[in-house]
């Protein structure tokens, strides 16, 4: 009976022995050599940008695909893009259209940002007005200073471009303030259309005439029909009045042509052009 007791009392002892060894080489090998046998697992973060989107009313272009002016993804841009008769102009583009979508909107920025990434732009400068909805967004993505080429009389202590021809007329000069801009700058002049040029013409003036360097002049709507007109068609000829002024070698890219706009504005019955000289 005592030996039955004796085995009894050290089977007790060497079980409790192996569960202290075990748990000291644990703690032992888990201090030294710390691994995590049951991690946890971390949320994942919730973002969403527009190119993963799946809808219907606008979809994202493949990966490395080039952006075209009258592809698909310009065509749904320009589905929100209508036009109205205004200012004597049968077809006046309203850009508020899509400034009523957001998600047209950031993705008309986003593409603007895709294409002067990385190419060495100062800052982005946006004529007045509408250059000063589109140039601000696009300057904060590419992290850019944001300028403004202004009507006369709105900015003190500027600089004054000559007086330039436009499709409503004659204007006077546009300003830009003197250290906007420093020579050599390079600078991407944004607005929303560009017809006869005569505009972005004072614009590039300006940033030249404080020694800056205009990179590209940018816009949402580029009417082409004044890109060399026929002889004889009565259109101002934006490429001839670019090369008289010294300006050339200025580029100009739009983001859709006016070959795929069709959209016209549904107006009510009755309507009057109520557009202002301005």
């Amino acid at each position: 009976m005592a030996t039955v007791r004796l085995c009894c009392a050290l089977t007790s002892f060497s079980l409790v022995y192996l569960v202290v060894s075990l748990l000291t080489r644990n703690l032992i090998f888990s201090t030294a050599f710390p691994i995590d046998f049951h991690p946890v697992q971390q949320p994942r973060p919730f973002h969403i940008s527009l190119e993963s989107l799946d809808s219907h009313s606008l979809r994202a272009r493949p990966h490395g695909q080039a952006y075209d002016q009258d592809g698909a993804e310009a065509r749904e841009i320009a589905k929100v893009i209508p036009y109205f008769p205004f200012k004597g102009i049968p077809r006046f583009y309203d850009i508020a259209g899509f400034l009523s979508k957001p998600e047209v909107f950031q993705k008309i920025v986003d593409v603007f940002v895709e294409r002067y990434r990385g190419i060495g732009i100062d800052a982005v400068a946006g004529m007045d007005a509408r250059g000063f909805v589109l140039g601000p967004p696009i300057a904060l993505a590419l992290k850019k200073p944001f300028i403004m080429i202004r009507k006369k009389g709105k900015m003190p202590n500027c600089i004054e471009s000559d007086s330039y021809e436009c499709e409503y007329g004659k204007r006077s000069g546009m300003c830009l303030q003197r250290d906007a801009v420093k020579k050599g700058d390079r600078i991407l002049i944004i607005d929303d259309l560009v017809a006869t040029g005569g505009t972005l013409s004072a614009g590039i003036q300006c940033v030249k005439m404080l020694e800056g360097i205009v990179v590209e002049c940018a816009c949402v709507v580029e009417l082409k029909m004044f890109i060399d007109p026929p002889e004889g068609s009565g259109l101002p000829n934006r490429t001839k009045m670019f090369e008289e002024c010294g300006m050339g070698n200025v580029p100009v890219w739009g983001l859709i042509s006016e070959d795929i706009l069709t959209e016209e504005a549904a107006l009510p019955e009755g309507y009057v052009d109520d557009g202002e000289e301005h």
